[in-house]
């Protein structure tokens, strides 16, 4: 099975960092992966986005065109990528930062105030963790433990954000797992 996505957001949100773990999860649980990056001139504020391709099997490219998944955490990347998205796939959105609905009746859409929830946490900057732990629960593109486990390596060298970022990630991963679930009792 290939996952594909595309995590987009302004320059500053992590959304490179959160790609990459992906991608390093990915490694780690025995699959093949792709990261391709792309990002603006700007240091913050400009435009980021990533490809995260994860399979069983190699990798043909890691130019996705239509992906199963889209991590929005800003207006202008919902705008950009939305369309893109496959019939049946999913879609991220930070509602914190997007005043506008997913237009799209055939994809998975879960809503997540991601700058909202990582205030209540005491850190403005696990947003982007939040919207990763959202994403895998709506997507089951890894299991929880290995993204988990990629959460406690980034951050071993600052410990006292181990804990705060997988109380982050768990937050958003129940939030995700409960919008699938909501889809599929549905019959969606």
């Amino acid at each position: 099975m290939q996952h594909d996505m595309i995590l987009a957001g302004f320059g500053g949100q992590g959304v490179l960092l959160i790609g990459k773990m992906l991608a390093y999860a990915g490694m780690n649980a025995g699959r093949e992966v792709s990261w391709l990056p792309s990002y603006g001139p700007e240091m913050r504020g400009g435009t980021a986005n990533c490809t995260v391709v994860i399979s069983d099997k190699p990798v043909g490219s890691p130019v996705i065109q239509t992906p199963r998944a889209l991590l929005a955490m800003n207006l202008p990347s919902l705008d950009k990528f939305e369309d893109n998205v496959r019939p049946g796939g999913a879609i991220v959105v930070n509602t914190s930062l997007i005043n506008r609905a997913v237009r799209r009746d055939d994809v998975l859409t879960v809503g997540i105030p991601a700058n909202d929830l990582a205030m209540e946490l005491g850190n403005p900057r696990c947003a982007n963790i939040i919207a990763l732990g959202a994403f895998v629960g709506a997507t089951d593109v890894l299991p929880m433990s290995e993204v988990e486990e990629m959460v406690r390596q980034n951050f071993a060298a600052k410990p006292a954000l181990v804990e705060l970022n997988l109380k982050a990630l768990r937050v958003g991963f129940e939030r995700g797992v409960q919008a699938r679930e909501t889809r599929a009792g549905q019959g969606a």
